[in-house]
């Protein structure tokens, strides 16, 4: 079991107690989220080790500050590396996205990869951003040579 998820979880549950009932009612009028996020089926790692990735999204109107954010893996590895992210334009309409990075050590190389790509809004909950995520998609690529 992984734990940086449970310590989130824990984390986000504290917060959330320690808000109190003030923050209940906010969270319960929230609209409910709306979106779609893709993943295009090659990505491109440079000879420097820079990963671009890319896709597309759409998402309704929203109160805060829209993310597309995304991470790949390779083989069976459990370690995800995060490569950008994107500021949405959340307007109805499709947008393309594209995230470029680099992970710190040179673990990925051209060939089979798995990427997760997910459009996440920052709300105001009280005084506390917290995520709200729109969409998620899990999609296997591959990596070429750019």
């Amino acid at each position: 079991m992984r734990v940086r998820p449970l310590l989130g979880a824990a984390a986000g549950a504290a917060l959330l107690l320690l808000t109190g009932a003030g923050a209940a009612p906010a969270a319960a009028s929230a609209p409910a989220p709306a979106g779609s996020v893709t993943v295009d089926a090659v990505g491109r790692i440079a000879a420097d080790g820079t990963v671009t990735l890319s896709g597309t999204y759409r998402c309704a109107p929203s109160r805060g500050p829209v993310f597309v954010s995304s991470s790949v893996s390779q083989g069976a590895s459990t370690s995800r590396h995060g490569i950008g992210g994107t500021r949405a334009v959340c307007d109805g309409a499709a947008h393309r996205w594209v995230n470029k990075g680099r992970t710190a050590s040179r673990v990925l190389v051209p060939g089979a990869a798995h990427v997760q790509a997910t459009l996440m809004e920052l709300r105001t909950f009280g005084v506390l951003p917290l995520p709200t995520f729109h969409a998620v998609q899990d999609r296997d690529i591959t990596l070429t040579p750019a």
